[in-house]
């Protein structure tokens, strides 16, 4: 008898153990999108307070880094919804006011599980149109985040936010509703109506955060002048300070380049030929967001991160997203030898 005894309770145990497992399986599967959620809340937002405190984003186009610059430089980029982009700079104000607070709209209802069908939509037409014109040019296309944001809305905009959110209390007081008896039109109406005085509330809330993140900038600085004075090439060298590089002539051939170091930043700088002759440097970073652009291929310099061009002549952009030109240095010559210059621009 003890023997079967034993033997009973050790099958227990592991019937409890694999209920206990079935639980948990149950459990991460219903909550297997929460991650995801929070993810994508939390960034979108990040995502709007930072535009509204940041003082450069509504400046206007006499400042590179605003809407207007950035709109611009996507519509001259051949963007495929160009035709979309005339109207938003007819009215850059709204628009880049309308595009902050519909993704704070969005961050909040997604959050918070409230219409969240209609939140994650909301999300992927934004990262649809950002990829649209933003990354369009991004080459390979997986380097550009805004697809993979757009993908990641996909579960959402199917599924819904059904647990741990607004959307699943009142689906849930719905089911007791129905279960009391109450008449169906009834039931929706009631859900329709708290959901309405819900959204009012936290787009309200949403509304007043925004507006006090714009009015007192959460410390942002204020836009600065977008053009920097040029460095005057006969500036005293302190002492002590790095001699400046040089390269052989011989290693920067026409269409060619040779990388140095900038002394004072450590920065990689590319010196190149555009013409037999001629002689000019450009740093290797980026001004959108601060990677470092391939060596000069066929006239240009190339940035991996999110396609943006620039002319290996001028630095000048040749193609979007970066609105600014990359920095300028001088290059003397002596000799067969070419030592970089001090920053022009």
């Amino acid at each position: 008898m003890s023997e079967v005894s034993s033997s009973e309770a050790v099958g227990g145990e592991a019937a409890d153990r694999a209920v206990r497992a079935e639980r948990w399986r149950a459990l991460a599967s219903r909550h297997a999108l929460l991650p995801l959620r929070l993810f994508l809340g939390i960034t979108f937002v990040y995502a709007a307070l930072d535009k509204l405190s940041d003082a450069h984003f509504l400046a206007g186009a006499g400042d590179q880094a605003s809407f207007v610059s950035q709109t611009r430089a996507a519509k001259d980029g051949g963007s495929p919804i160009a035709f979309l982009l005339g109207p938003a700079l007819d009215h850059p104000t709204l628009s880049a006011l309308a595009i902050a607070f519909g993704e704070l709209a969005v961050g909040l209802g997604t959050l918070l599980g409230l219409w969240g069908r209609v939140a994650a939509l909301g999300g992927a037409l934004i990262n649809l149109s950002l990829w649209l014109t933003v990354s369009w040019n991004v080459s390979p296309y997986y380097l550009g985040n805004d697809l993979g944001y757009l993908m990641a809305w996909t579960p959402l905009l199917l599924a819904g936010t059904p647990d741990l959110s607004v959307d699943g209390y009142l689906a849930r007081r719905a089911g007791r509703d129905r279960e009391r008896g109450l008449a169906e039109d009834h039931v929706k109406r009631r859900a329709l109506v708290d959901g309405g005085i819900a959204a009012v509330a936290i787009g309200g809330a949403g509304l007043l955060t925004g507006s006090l993140t714009r009015t007192f900038g959460w410390g942002r600085q204020a836009a600065a002048p977008v053009q920097s004075a040029p460095v005057p090439s006969a500036a005293p060298v302190p002492s002590g300070t790095a001699p400046a590089p040089t390269v052989a002539a011989a290693s920067v051939p026409v269409g060619g380049s040779a990388q140095v170091k900038d002394p004072a930043t450590g920065d990689a700088v590319y010196i190149v030929q555009p013409k037999a002759g001629q002689y000019c440097a450009f740093s290797s970073v980026c001004t959108h967001s601060g990677c470092a652009v391939d060596a000069p291929k066929n006239g240009q310099f190339y940035c991996p991160c999110h396609g943006s061009r620039f002319d290996a002549a001028t630095g000048a952009v040749v193609n979007g997203p970066a609105v600014k030109p990359l920095p300028r240095y001088g290059v003397g010559k002596d000799g067969d030898k070419l030592t970089l210059g001090p920053l022009q621009s």
